[in-house]
């Protein structure tokens, strides 16, 4: 039963917002959505309702700000093809090749349906049935790592000694590289000198992310991992809702600025005149794009959510 269906928040009381739109929330039936009506972006609440919630609810921006935020919130209706873009490649991450090829970010964009990812880049559900039919009855590689199945804390390990180290053991090279083009080409590519800015800037960004995750979030999922193993109950005042919302903004920040670099680029396509740094350098910049989106993949569509719902599990 939809209680308001539009709820103007900036005319309740704030210690009272969050509880309303709660309540809001959990009066909806499945398929029916309400709208927040807000003066700053709600994201907080995003991740609020991620932590106490679930994955049952989509989160749809109307409209973004300065002043003015509206989100649509909804209780989906159950579907025979309710899987999130997230949730299929975590069972099969071939398929990521798939919503590559088709546009579809099954990465930072994981939490959508097929339907809506679908609707965004404008193909239907159909085609994309077709297209992952043919890509399994192509392809030569077997169904690889099932991450959805491992414990948490070694998916937190694995995500450190393969996708962490990866940036660090790539990140200088790839900073002196495109510096090096962006000096030599920049006269007659313009465009690189903004590359080079950007890519310099994400990296180090990036270098600094890991140190948050290693340091902080990370550890925190393997205690929880470990109160789990002993069957102990374990509640404290800190939520990985926090540290996950921090994490999840980041990645998005991320995806924007690789898919900057793709259109600074024109998806990376090489002028006639480039030299064999140049070539290298484009190179280099698809195989850690690749490397990134499976990385956050991992985190944003397998660990976060699982260490959300762990989280919750142990406090009851």
């Amino acid at each position: 039963m939809i209680l308001a269906e539009i709820l103007d928040v900036t005319k309740i009381e704030p210690r009272l917002k969050h509880p309303t739109i709660f309540q809001c929330f959990d009066a909806l039936s499945a398929g029916e959505t309400f709208t927040i009506l807000n003066d700053h972006d709600p994201k907080p609440l995003y991740y609020q309702l991620l932590g106490e919630r679930g994955n049952t609810f989509t989160w749809n921006y109307l409209e973004q700000g300065p002043n003015r935020w509206r989100v649509a919130l909804a209780k989906p209706a159950p579907a025979a093809k309710g899987e999130t873009v997230g949730q299929i490649v975590a069972k099969d991450i071939r398929k990521a090749e798939v919503f590559k090829k088709l546009g579809i970010d099954f990465c930072c964009g994981g939490k959508k349906s097929v339907k809506q990812a679908c609707e965004e880049v404008g193909i239907t559900q159909e085609q994309l049935e077709v297209e992952m039919k043919n890509f399994e009855e192509n392809s030569r590689e077997k169904a690889g790592i099932e991450f959805n199945t491992w414990d948490l804390d070694f998916l937190a390990d694995y995500i450190v000694n393969i996708h962490h180290r990866y940036v660090r053991d790539n990140a200088t090279m790839i900073k002196e590289l495109v510096v090096k083009v962006a000096n030599r080409h920049g006269d007659q590519h313009p465009e690189l000198v903004h590359l080079s800015v950007g890519v310099q800037q994400c990296l180090a960004d990036l270098l600094s992310h890991l140190e948050k995750e290693e340091q902080a979030l990370f550890p925190y999922v393997k205690e929880l991992v470990a109160k789990k193993k002993q069957g102990a109950r374990f509640k404290t005042g800190f939520s990985v809702a926090s540290p996950v919302q921090a994490m999840e903004t980041e990645h998005e920040r991320t995806g924007e600025e690789l898919h900057a670099f793709r259109e600074l680029t024109n998806d990376y396509a090489l002028p006639a005149n480039a030299c064999n740094s140049y070539a290298f350098l484009f190179s280099k910049l698809q195989e850690f794009e690749a490397d990134l989106l499976k990385h956050i993949h991992l985190e944003n569509n397998i660990l976060f959510p699982k260490a959300l719902g762990l989280e919750q599990e142990l406090a009851a």
